[in-house]
């Protein structure tokens, strides 16, 4: 039964990465936990190595069309790839509720983000048409860069709902370039989180596999129909959704925890 469930978060979870760029990530640890009755030190590393695949394989449709800002993937994942370790040590020495009334903090943090009307591309940090002022920008990319990892390790989300505001609003990047860049720049950092995680983790790698096997097939479907649809409507009621998940989680793990 288990790998019946296993297979269905991971369509869902893998659907979302591929449609938005992020976000479904910030489901993937509830449902592990919630769903599975996995504890959360098994869950984020499962998490990030579901999200980290996923990502690689939806961004081979935004690389294969040059959607892709190499060089601002490259500056975001050298701030995060460190903090990502952080967080991790972090974590290991904070208890599950903790952990999990954390998570649901940053779940609420990320709808909140899904729900805002970003208008248009920023130009902060452009001039012209020669691209990114890195000298003006770097004070803001890399903090960014930095934040991203740090939530990576700590609780095992990609960091998409941070990541795209970030590019869009703050450096100029346009939305179809800010989500193919985004994807990279998780996997990055969720190879970095899974690393930092595996020393006296267990794995189930059979619910894994199940996991990672849809998720791929998902991203690559959704990341195809994603021109189709309209994602901005996608996004309002995911983060309807999420705000729904966080409510759960923190109601349940009160209730477990000082009831």
């Amino acid at each position: 039964m288990n790998i019946v469930v296993a297979l269905a978060l991971g369509a869902v979870i893998g659907a979302l990465l591929g449609l938005l760029g992020g976000g479904g990530s910030i489901l993937a640890v509830p449902a592990l936990v919630y769903v599975l009755g996995l504890g959360i030190e098994e869950a984020i590393p499962m998490s990030l190595l579901v999200v980290g695949i996923a990502s690689a394989v939806g961004a081979l449709p935004k690389v294969r069309a040059g959607q892709v800002q190499w060089r601002l993937a490259v500056v975001f994942s050298a701030a995060g790839i460190p903090a990502t370790f952080i967080g991790s040590a972090i974590g290991r020495h904070l208890p599950q509720p903790v952990l999990l009334v954390g998570f649901a903090v940053v779940m609420v943090l990320a709808g909140i983000r899904m729900l805002q009307d970003n208008g248009g591309t920023g130009t902060a940090c452009r001039v012209g048409d020669s691209g990114i002022n890195w000298r003006r920008c770097a004070s803001r990319s890399i903090p960014a860069g930095f934040l991203v990892g740090l939530l990576t390790g700590l609780f095992g989300v990609g960091g998409g709902f941070l990541i795209i505001p970030a590019l869009v609003l703050m450096l100029g990047v346009e939305m179809p370039i800010a989500i193919g860049t985004s994807l990279l720049i998780i996997v990055a950092n969720s190879l970095a989180g899974l690393l930092s995680h595996l020393s006296g983790t267990s794995i189930d790698w059979t619910i894994a596999a199940a996991f990672v096997g849809t998720a791929i097939v998902g991203s690559l479907l959704a990341g195809h129909l994603g021109t189709r649809l309209d994602t901005r409507r996608l996004q309002r009621w995911f983060a309807y959704l999420v705000f729904a998940v966080a409510a759960y989680v923190l109601i349940d793990t009160v209730a477990v925890s000082f009831l």
